[in-house]
């Protein structure tokens, strides 16, 4: 079995309802988020916790996670920006999909306060 490593960065919140599913599943999306960004390395997720989710919420959190190559395969990787920039763009009706894919643990790697 093939897995594809990835990273997400998360504000308290989301940390909440992760550790809720026992460390297996990211939340179902809101309304105003139709797509689901798990990132590619570790660097972008850090640089995505510092600029976005220690502003907003005062700590961040980067998690990362195994995912079935697989699965992954039926998505394009994603450049946003500089060549570190890259994602996965999971519209939020495949999440509940891509969380089956998921295999073990989320785990947090990296914590970061204001």
């Amino acid at each position: 079995m093939q897995t594809v490593t990835l990273w997400r960065p998360v504000g308290p919140a989301e940390l909440d309802l992760i550790a809720a599913s026992e460390w297996r599943r990211f939340p179902p999306r809101l309304p105003h988020q139709p797509i689901f960004y798990p990132v590619c390395n570790e660097e972008y997720a850090r640089q995505i916790t510092e600029k976005w989710n220690v502003p907003d919420h005062g700590v961040g959190y980067v998690t990362k996670f195994e995912v079935l190559a697989e699965f992954c395969a039926k998505y394009p990787v994603r450049t946003v920006g500089a060549a570190v920039h890259q994602e996965y763009w999971i519209p939020a009706e495949d999440l509940e999909a891509f969380n089956r894919a998921i295999v073990g643990l989320i785990e947090v790697v990296a914590e970061y306060r204001a």
